[in-house]
């Protein structure tokens, strides 16, 4: 395959153009929890997507492999909360293998529907699961909007190029 003048050489499909791909693309962190058996669950995704006004509803992939899978396959709830740009620690502890997630310094509390709700977040929703669609070796989530509270201080906390940032004005 030529490249057209001006353009570099296309690599072909693979794990890796996918990742390097979405580095470029920066993304708003969230944390999406749940309760376990063991307790609750989280985890860092970046895969948040708003998918209908009526009904309100929403989207996430997590990795059937994940440490958090088993509640989310089983939860009738889940919490999802929007990071503000003073939470990069928490985004990386959630996103952490093996990580103490709801242990100190994390702040929480048991919300609606038994579902952890984190502290000091721009934004905290509970949502009803109402689907979940294979899609290779992830699970995309369907979910719609219960309640929530947007009314959060700050600005957006972004991923971009495998680290966490903020907006620069």
């Amino acid at each position: 395959m030529t490249a057209a003048p001006g353009l570099r050489t296309p690599r072909p499909a693979s794990p890796d153009l996918l990742r390097s791909a979405f580095r470029r693309h920066a993304a708003g962190v969230a944390v999406i929890t749940a309760r376990g058996d063991g307790g609750p669950v989280g985890f860092t995704a970046t895969s948040l997507t708003s998918v209908s006004a009526e009904p309100p509803l929403l989207s996430f992939g997590i990795g059937t492999t994940a440490s958090s899978w088993p509640a989310i396959a089983t939860a009738d709830h889940v919490g999802v909360h929007v990071l503000g740009e003073h939470q990069s620690e928490l985004a990386a502890t959630f996103a952490r293998s093996g990580a103490n997630r709801f242990g100190p310094p994390t702040g929480w509390r048991d919300g609606p529907e038994g579902v952890p709700v984190l502290d000091d977040v721009l934004v905290w929703l509970v949502c009803r699961i109402v689907g979940r669609i294979p899609a290779g070796d992830h699970r995309i989530v369907l979910a719609e909007v219960v309640l929530g509270d947007p009314a959060g201080d700050g600005r957006p906390l972004l991923y971009h190029q495998g680290r966490f940032g903020g907006l620069r004005d």
